[in-house]
């Protein structure tokens, strides 16, 4: 598991393997979410990303009655 270090001004770099496997941007911004003692970085992705995103979802089954 990749590790980072902070640095005197409290930045941090995200390893090359997972910037690429994420498909991060330079630029592009993170949302920031604290879970007790864990930190999370989320990708803030406009809606057009989510464009497709349920292609192939499989849609037969049974509803239940109104």
């Amino acid at each position: 598991m990749p590790t980072v270090t902070i640095s005197p001004k409290f930045q941090v770099v995200i390893p090359k393997e997972v910037r690429e496997s994420m498909a991060l941007k330079s630029g592009e911004k993170l949302e920031v979410v604290q879970y007790g003692h864990r930190i999370e970085l989320i990708p803030v992705r406009g809606m057009k990303s989510l464009k497709g995103m349920l292609t192939g979802m499989n849609t037969n089954f049974e509803r239940a009655e109104d």
